[in-house]
C-alpha cells in the first residue's frame, strides 16, 4: 500500500509558524491546489452559523486558553454563541457528572436538558445483538440509543449539545443525527479514568501492548 503524506507525519509545522517552509506534499499546498482552502473560507465568510461558531470558538480560545477548564470553556462558548438551551447527551454511568454540569449551566443562566443513553429501554437482542454479545449475558440489557438521544434533543430545540461520556461509535451516531452543533465534555475511557490521551503518553511504559497490531 502506498503511504500517503499527512499532517501526522510532519514535524515542520510551517502552517503554525506562518511563513515557514512547507514540506513536499504538504496538506496546505494540497488544499490550495484543490480549491478546498478557498471553499472552506467561503463557508466561514458566507454561512452565518459557520462564521458565528468559528468566531466564538476563536474568542474563547483567545481569552481562556490555558486559563479555563473545559467545563468553563463550554459555558463561555454557549454564552458567547447565544445558545440558551444546552442539551446533554450522557452515558447513564456518568449521570452524576452530567447532573453536576447541568447545575453549573443553570448557575450561569443556561437551560440544560439531559438525555441518558439508555432512554427507550430496548433490549439489545431487539437490535439483533446476540445474548452472548452483551456485557452481562443472561438478562435484560438495554441498548445505548444515541440516535434517540439526538432526536429527543432536536425535538426540545437545543441550541448546543454536549457529549458526556458516550461510548466510541455511539458518539458518532449522536453527532450524525444532532441538529444542533456538538461538543464533547467527557470522552469515555473507563480504564484511564476518562483520560484517553494517557495511553499515548505512556506508550513506552504501561501501554506497550498498543504498539503491537491489535487483534
Amino acid at each position: 500500500m502506498k503511504e500517503i503524506f499527512s499532517c501526522t507525519q510532519c514535524n515542520a509545522s510551517g502552517c503554525f509558524t506562518g511563513g515557514g517552509t512547507l514540506p513536499p506534499g504538504c496538506i496546505t499546498n494540497k488544499a490550495v491546489d484543490s480549491g478546498l482552502l478557498e471553499k472552506s473560507l467561503d463557508l466561514y465568510r458566507n454561512d452565518p452559523l459557520v462564521k458565528k461558531l468559528a468566531i466564538t470558538a476563536a474568542q474563547v480560545e483567545g481569552q481562556y486558553y490555558c486559563k479555563a477548564t473545559r467545563v468553563e470553556e463550554i459555558i463561555y462558548f454557549a454564552q458567547k454563541s447565544g445558545a440558551k438551551k444546552v442539551g446533554i447527551a450522557t452515558c447513564v454511568g456518568l449521570i452524576r457528572e452530567a447532573s453536576a454540569f447541568a447545575r453549573l449551566l443553570k448557575l450561569n443562566d443556561l437551560e440544560p436538558y439531559g438525555i441518558a443513553c439508555k432512554a427507550g429501554s430496548i433490549d439489545k437482542t431487539e437490535l439483533g445483538i446476540p445474548d452472548e454479545g452483551k456485557v452481562c449475558p443472561g438478562g435484560f440489557e438495554p441498548i445505548c440509543n444515541p440516535v434517540l438521544q439526538a432526536l429527543l434533543l432536536n425535538q426540545e430545540g437545543t441550541e448546543l449539545n454536549v457529549i458526556c461520556g458516550l461510548c466510541v461509535g455511539h458518539d458518532s451516531l449522536f453527532i450524525k443525527y444532532s441538529e444542533a452543533p456538538v461538543t464533547t465534555l467527557i470522552a469515555k475511557d473507563r480504564v484511564l479514568i476518562h483520560n484517553p490521551a494517557a495511553a499515548l503518553y505512556s506508550l513506552d511504559f504501561y501501554s506497550k501492548r498498543l504498539k503491537k497490531k491489535l487483534e
